[in-house]
Formats: structure tokens, sequence, C-alpha cells
């Protein structure tokens, strides 16, 4: 499925997975991206159009500062507008509709400073046909205010065609994410973008040379796939590509005959520099539909300083593994025996997730090297193509020290596959398939305290009632990992293993945190987080996008009595209106769960 014919080259030129795609040009193949490209400014310490306090944007705060505690006011206002609209483009060389955020595919990134606010406007321009959308700033705490989390049917009714709504918001948080859709399946087609919050630094390097996002790739659009999983005889399907910053080359002599649709060979590759002797932060974001991702750099070994949002005791690895909503940023120096390498994903694996096309290539070129000859460096070999597991707890040592205390309460969440009465496959935790209802968003009817609307048995809402510290084992009882992503909070990751938990916390002085952790087939997963502090209603799901859509969610309410006095926007009313006004005279083809 793709559009017809066009100006794009034809298939007729020989495929090379590695070229560099010197006869084809952005707009092809990215819009009005500059992801991927030698033109791509690298990024400073940090933004330095705000007063600067003792030099800094954050005046005396450091790296040691308990950001969960405290939190530094610039006072200054990071706005963005942002238009969501459908185009036709060829990241690979395969042309198709995407979904574009201001033209472009990757969307553009939002910086801000510690202590900034940032404020988008996003503008639904969908059409189509027209769709309804909104956006998720993934890894952000929203404490005080949720209803900007950005999840339909959660915190707010979707923005419905041809309306506006404006995001704003302080990150408590810094480091690396990215944001994305949160409209079913939405974000595969293509609307996301990374976003960097600068914020103190424990580790030294020169050069930040910004995100590195890495994606499987679909030719199918987004909306064909979500029929696929919720299809009765609904199968595994793999990728037809692997992307860095939007690039990839495809084969187009593999398409079946049947498949007319517009390819050229040679797309094209992303391209980074390095300059010989210094010290480079790449900042990792896998911006994917499923797959877990292996990352490396031919020849060189990387500096792992921060999983998710948060900095780590710095260890060296020659392999970066990444779930779907991860992000790992590490420091790689320029130490290279040459002057030309290739940076590389690969698809988790036979255990993970499959792809046609499962390497994705980017070219890393020293200063004076000819860039337009691609690189001729080698893997590194080693990783365990059976695993799809996340780096050794022992190893992502938090350098904020916060212990693991006894929990008031602990839940038990079971996660398992089964065929409902009708004959469609569906995930469901704890028996339960989530369906949402985009018209009821749960964090308003939490405001309302309408606790029998809230007991809806599809919504999966666990009301953990006033409990502060909340510890949660998860069981999974298929034989599929899951990402498992909790807003609002960075969890306290307390164990990880096959079979049953035993008990054992690892390292219950300071235990991994992170906004999104591996569960193992047929294994466990054992979390913690201190939910009294942050009231409001936060989802809990899979990040898979086919898992979430076919109901693999759950979302805790967080200290219910101060949820009745947020302070919830008339914006966040007005957007449900203009929701239910477009829903009176068109159906939203809501197929799976919503999300």
């Amino acid at each position: 499925m793709g559009a017809g014919s066009s100006h794009l080259a034809p298939r007729s030129v020989a495929y090379q997975a590695s070229s560099l795609g010197l006869n084809t040009t952005q707009v092809q193949t990215n819009g009005l991206s500059q992801w991927g490209t030698l033109s791509t400014p690298t990024l400073p310490k940090f933004l330095t159009n705000n007063p600067l306090p003792n030099g800094f944007p954050w005046s005396t705060f450091d790296a040691e500062t308990n950001y969960y505690e405290l939190m530094p006011d610039t006072g200054v206002i990071r706005s963005y507008d942002f238009t969501i609209s459908r185009g036709v483009i060829a990241p690979d060389g395969y042309q198709k509709q995407v979904m574009l955020v201001n033209g472009a595919f990757p969307g553009p990134a939002i910086e801000a400073n510690w202590g900034d606010t940032i404020q988008v406007t996003l503008h639904n321009n969908i059409t189509g046909p027209e769709e309804g959308t909104a956006l998720h700033w993934h890894g952000f705490l929203q404490r005080g205010t949720p209803w900007e989390d950005g999840v339909p049917a959660v915190t707010q009714c979707p923005v419905a065609p041809g309306k506006s709504f404006t995001y704003s918001f302080r990150p408590q948080l810094y480091g690396t994410t990215w944001y994305h859709s949160h409209y079913s399946a939405q974000y595969a087609g293509g609307i996301f973008g990374p976003i960097v919050i600068y914020g103190p630094s424990f580790s030294s390097y020169d050069i930040d040379l910004g995100p590195v996002m890495i994606s499987d790739w679909y030719h199918e659009d987004y909306f064909s796939l979500v029929q696929k999983t919720m299809d009765k005889n609904g199968k595994q399907f793999p990728s037809d590509n692997n992307l860095i910053n939007g690039k990839m080359n495809f084969d187009c002599s593999t398409l079946p005959p049947s498949d007319k649709t517009s390819c050229f060979n040679n797309a094209g590759v992303s391209k980074f520099k390095f300059q010989r002797g210094k010290k480079h932060r790449l900042r990792l974001v896998n911006t994917g539909a499923e797959a877990f991702q292996r990352f490396s750099i031919d020849g060189h070994k990387m500096t792992v300083i921060a999983n998710d949002f948060v900095m780590l005791q710095p260890y060296e690895t020659d392999t970066v593994t990444l779930a779907v909503g991860q992000r790992a940023d590490v420091v790689v120096e320029a130490n290279g025996d040459g002057d030309a390498f290739w940076m590389r994903t690969h698809v988790g694996g036979r255990a993970c997730a499959y792809s046609t096309q499962p390497v994705a290539l980017a070219a890393i070129y020293y200063d004076g090297a000819d860039e337009s000859q691609q690189p001729t460096s080698h893997a590194v070999n080693g990783w365990d193509d059976a695993s799809c597991s996340d780096a050794d707890l022992n190893l992502t040592n938090p350098i904020l020290l916060v212990p693991a205390q006894k929990p008031d309460v602990e839940k038990t969440i079971e996660i398992d596959f089964y065929k409902n009465e009708t004959g469609f496959n569906l995930w469901h935790v704890n028996g339960s398939a989530f369906r949402g209802n985009y018209n009821s968003p749960t964090l308003l009817l939490g405001k309302l305290h309408n606790m029998t609307a809230l007991q809806t048995p599809e919504w999966n809402v666990i009301n953990l009632e006033q409990a502060n510290m909340v510890r949660v084992v998860v069981k999974n009882k298929f034989f599929a990992d899951h990402p498992m992503h909790l807003h609002g909070f960075n969890m306290q990751v307390l164990h990880i293993g096959t079979g049953d938990w035993d008990g054992t916390i690892v390292r219950p002085l300071n235990p991994q945190r992170r906004d999104v952790v591996m569960v193992p087939a047929k294994g466990h997963l054992v979390i913690q987080f201190e939910a009294g502090k942050n009231p409001g209603v936060w989802p809990f799901h899979c990040h898979i996008a086919w898992h979430v859509s076919a109901g693999l969610f759950v979302q805790f309410l967080t200290n219910e009595d101060a949820v009745t006095r947020l302070p919830i926007p008339q914006t966040v009313a007005q957007t449900c209106r203009e929701w239910g006004d477009w829903t009176n005279t068109n159906i939203p083809e809501q197929i799976d769960s919503g999300l």
C-alpha cells in the first residue's frame, strides 16, 4: 500500500545498503527535516538567551541536587508551534503517506533549560481522512499538571480536526527524551521528535552531537497495521526497515510485483561529524513502534552516562540496548583507527522483533575525511541474538542516591494473551483488555470524584487511594518481552528476572531508576514509585504500539482526594467540547484500545 507514480526515481538503480544517497534530496526523503544531514547543528551546553546566575540558567543547582524535591525557576517560557498534517515522502526510498510535524519527519526538536516552562501549541491539520490527535511528552513527571500528559481517554479528549490545543508544563527532570502522538498507533506513522532539557552534567565531553533517533519502519500506514493487529487471525508482522534519524536505504527489487509503489534505491543514510581526539555526546532514543534495538559504533567504545532521565555512574560498553521509548546518553571519544566509520543499530533478533531489513547504518566522518566515500569499517560482534534484556541492573547506578523504602501498598499485575469471545486476540492485564473512551477522560472523572464511572472494567483503573510508596510486581505469563512505561514517575527498578520474584532487591540503597523497563518473557518485573506526591491518573503500559493497541494498558489513580482539587484549566474541557462536536457528525474509526 503506497502512493502511485511520481517524480521519484524508478527502481532500476542498483541497491547498496550502505549508499550515501548523493543523488537524492532531503525533501524527497524527509520533507522539511534536517535530521541526518551534516548541516544539523551541534548542541550547546545550555541555552543562553535567559539570565545566567552564577554562570548557569539553573544557578547553584548541580548534578547532585535532588531533582525530585528541588527545581530551579528561570522564569523563561520556550514556545513552539506544531502543525500535524499528512504528506508523502520516502525515508528509505519507498514512497508513502506519513504524518508530519511542521512538514518534517522526524519532527523538530524541543529545547529548554532545566527550570524553564515549555509551551507547545498543537494544530490538528490532519486530512484525507481527518483524525484526532494529541502529543505526549515522554518521561516528564507533570507533577502538578497531569492534564498536560497528552493521553486521549486519560488526561484529555483528542484535539479535533481543524482545532488547536496549547500544552504548558515545566521539566522537573533534565536530559534526553522525545514527544510522540498517543492517539492509537499514530506515532508509528511519523508523529514524533526529540526533546533536550539542558541541565547540570556529571560527565565531561567536548561536543554534543544531539539526538540519534532509531526506529523500525513500516511501509504500510499505521492504521492498516492496527487493523492487522486487531484481526481475528492477527500474527506478528515484520517491519520493512530500520532507520537512524529517519534515514536508511531499501532494496526496491525485493518488493512483490503487485506493489507498484514508487520506490528508489539508495535513498541515503544519516551522517555525523567527529573531531579527532574530542569526546562526543550522543543522545540515543528508540522512537520505534516495536523493535528492541542494539546500537554500536564500529571501532569505538561508548561510555554510558544516563538512561532515560537519570544520570548514571559512567560505564563503558561496546553495545547499547534500547527498548521502545528508552533513551541512553553516551560519550564517544574520536580515537578510532581510520577516518570513517559505520554507526549501526540492529533490530533485536529472533526473540524480540523481526524486520525485513534489520540493520540501519549511519556514516561517521572524522574531520578531513572524504564525505563522498562510504566507510569500510566492520561491526562489533558478540551480542546475544536471543536476548531482549535491558543492561544489567548492577551496571546502571544512578548518581543521585534514592534508597528503596518500605512500601505502603503492593499491587500485582499479571500480563497474558488470549482470544476473546468474538475471536479477537487481545492482551489483558489482570484479566481485562483496556479500551478507552475518547469522550470521557478518566482524569476529568477523577476530578469529579465519579468513582462509579472509574470502575468501568475495560478502563483498567487501579485506585491507589492515599498510598504514598507503591510497589508493583508485574508477572508476565506470556512468552514475549514487554517494554513497560510508567507515566508521571521514574520507577525504581527493584528486580527483573525469569519465573517468580524471590523477594531480592538489586542494590536496595540505590536501585536503578527509569521510565521504561523490559519485563522478560515468562518472567517478572518489580518496580516502586512515590505515588502520593503526584496526584493524577497515570498510564502504565507496554510501549510496543501493537500491544497497547490490543489492550496492554492500566492506569493508576494516585492520591484520589488531591485529584478532586486539581486546577484543571477550562481549555481541557473546551477540547472535549470540540471533540464532542466533531464526533456528533463524524465517527472515529477506533478499532483498537485508542492508545
